[in-house]
C-alpha cells in the first residue's frame, strides 16, 4: 500500500459512504483512478467489506459484559456462542483461561441467564463493561516483514 492507498483507506473508515468524487477530491485523483485504487483494495481484501455501526442502546442492549471461560469444552462452547443472540464476539486464547465473549443484553437478568445458561460448557467469569473506547481507524504498519518465511 502507498500513500494514497493508506488515505483512501483512512477515510472510508472515517465514512464508508462517502462518494468516490468527493474521495478522489481528499487524495487528489480523478475518480476512476480512486475507483480503480479502491476496487483494487477489495479485492486484495485490505477492505474486506462495509458495515454500518449501530448504537447497541437504541436496539435495547445497554448491558455489556466481557465473559471469560476456563473449559475443555471447546466446540460446544463455540456452537452455544455462535447460537446465542447477545454474543458479538468470542475468541480463543492462549493461557489460563480459554475463551473471550464479548455480549450485549438488555438488563442484568438477561446477563444472569446467559451466564447460567453458559455453565454447562465450562466455568465463566463475569466482567461488566462500564465504559469503552473502540478505534476508528486502523494504520497500517509500515517496514515490518509480515511475511513468515
Amino acid at each position: 500500500m502507498d500513500e494514497v492507498d493508506q488515505k483512501i483507506v483512512r477515510e472510508l473508515q472515517l465514512n464508508a459512504k462517502i462518494s468516490m468524487k468527493d474521495l478522489a477530491e481528499i487524495v487528489h485523483l480523478s475518480s476512476p483512478a480512486v475507483i480503480e485504487r479502491v476496487r483494487k483494495l477489495e479485492e486484495q481484501l485490505i477492505i474486506e467489506g462495509y458495515h454500518a455501526h449501530v448504537s447497541l442502546k437504541k436496539m435495547n442492549r445497554s448491558i455489556s459484559a466481557i465473559v471469560l471461560f476456563k473449559t475443555t469444552n471447546c466446540k460446544a462452547l463455540v456452537n452455544f456462542c455462535d447460537n446465542h443472540p447477545d454474543v458479538l464476539e468470542c475468541y480463543r486464547v492462549a493461557g489460563e483461561i480459554s475463551y473471550i465473549v464479548k455480549i450485549a443484553t438488555q438488563s442484568v437478568e438477561s446477563l444472569e441467564q446467559f451466564i447460567d445458561a453458559s455453565m454447562q460448557y465450562g466455568i465463566p467469569s463475569t466482567n461488566i463493561v462500564l465504559s469503552s473506547h473502540e478505534k476508528q481507524i486502523i494504520e497500517p504498519v509500515i517496514g515490518r516483514e509480515t511475511d513468515t518465511k
